[in-house]
């Protein structure tokens, strides 16, 4: 139900927006609001890319904001959505007066802070395994945050953006088995566009990654010559794999960086990462057999059809719509549901609130998707679980 008493922090929002530069999260690059990137070519993206779309859907604040919460709150995890925490951060901060310092570690890295308590909240980009919850002091909660793209990056000295790719060539890219740009299978699905006789220059991720959690659980689906590459699905997917092939860099800012400097390179970057640094960056075909373009509009749809289990932990990849992003991915706020601090608990919950109402809002600024109503409401239901010493936290 909404209440008034976070009528501040909504009010505040549009006059952030005006704001120049984002917050102090760790290890970011510039994340202010962006603009579209690097000039694509004249036939990509698909025609809802360039359509109005409902980037803004005004949830109410969940629940009255909790009095006695602490002053300030410890994150660390995923760099897929660091420019967005880092956003968030900057603008909850000057709504508020809570100080949320958030490290840009990977969802690897997440999980073992949290398992570890030496962070309030992780964030990482999937979910938890069966083991990681066994070695846990308790029930963790998973609240998804937002919808976002892990996008093919390359770097091809006069190409725009908009190469076609699908995910049987992609894993075949990264399995080794294609290694040159000029390949007949890359002609194909490009013609018209001069594709150079130069090697592909593989990156991947070097750290424990949800990213790469996103992008193999992909290549997974779609391309046996990967699975067999690694030795079956239960090493084909995951937050680290044994890359058969290439060169690693840590974090989505490492990645990018390699594919900025390196001619011929290919890598898989968060979709505010490319748009950033300019990056090009190609389309992907989906489960219907469409060629993808990212953006807000296609990895919102990602969710459509998608039935979650009690825990919302589970794969948005190659989605059944007809118009969805077929790499696209849900983050995970990480978080304890027994707390044993009663300020750090109504701080955590205050924030999240926060993060699920007003916070979505501020999401396509930086090229990432607000959760859909459905997804909303059960991430909202996850929140409501927090107990302090027993009780519940949220009445």
């Amino acid at each position: 139900m909404a209440h008034k008493a976070f009528a501040g922090l909504v009010l505040v929002v549009a006059a952030a927006l005006l704001a120049t530069g984002c917050g102090t999260t760790n290890n970011v690059s510039n994340t202010s609001p962006s603009g579209t990137g690097a000039a694509a070519s004249a036939d990509f993206g698909t025609q809802i890319c360039g359509q109005a779309g409902a980037t803004k859907p005004g949830y109410p604040p969940p629940f009255a904001r909790l009095p006695g919460g602490a002053s300030s709150l410890s994150g660390a995890g995923s760099t897929f959505v660091a420019p967005m925490m880092s956003y968030w951060t900057k603008v909850y901060s000057q709504s508020s007066g809570v100080q949320v310092a958030y490290q840009s570690i990977g969802s690897g890295g997440a999980v073992a802070q949290i398992l570890a308590g030496t962070v309030d909240f992780g964030v990482s980009d999937t979910g938890l395994s069966p083991a990681d919850q066994a070695r846990a002091r308790g029930p963790i909660l998973q609240i998804p945050l937002l919808l976002g793209a892990v996008v093919p990056a390359y770097h091809l000295s006069g190409l725009p953006s908009g190469l076609k790719f699908t995910g049987d060539l992609l894993g075949r890219i990264y399995a080794g088995k294609i290694k040159k740009w000029d390949d007949q299978a890359l002609t194909a699905l490009n013609p018209g566009m001069k594709l150079p006789d130069e090697p592909i220059a593989v990156v991947h991720r070097s750290d424990g990654s949800g990213t790469t959690d996103i992008w193999t659980d992909f290549l997974t689906k779609e391309s046996p010559t990967w699975v067999s590459a690694l030795g079956g699905p239960s090493r084909s997917t995951g937050k680290t794999v044994a890359w058969p092939t290439g060169i690693g860099g840590k974090g989505n800012e490492g990645v990018s960086g390699q594919v900025n400097q390196t001619e011929g390179a290919l890598g898989f970057l968060e979709l505010q990462y490319a748009l950033a640094q300019n990056s090009t960056y190609g389309q992907v075909r989906n489960k219907a057999g469409n060629f993808i373009q990212p953006c807000v509009a296609t990895v919102a749809r990602a969710v459509n059809g998608v039935t979650f289990p009690a825990d919302l932990n589970t794969s948005l990849t190659d989605g059944s719509d007809p118009d969805a992003y077929p790499i696209s991915g849900t983050t995970y706020a990480l978080l304890y549901r027994s707390q044993t601090d009663p300020a750090k608990a109504a701080a955590l919950a205050n924030f999240l609130g926060w993060v699920l109402s007003a916070g979505q809002d501020l999401t396509a600024a930086l090229n990432y998707a607000p959760l859909g109503k459905d997804l909303q409401r059960l991430a909202v239901g996850q929140l409501e679980q927090l107990t302090v010493r027993g009780q519940p936290l949220i009445r």
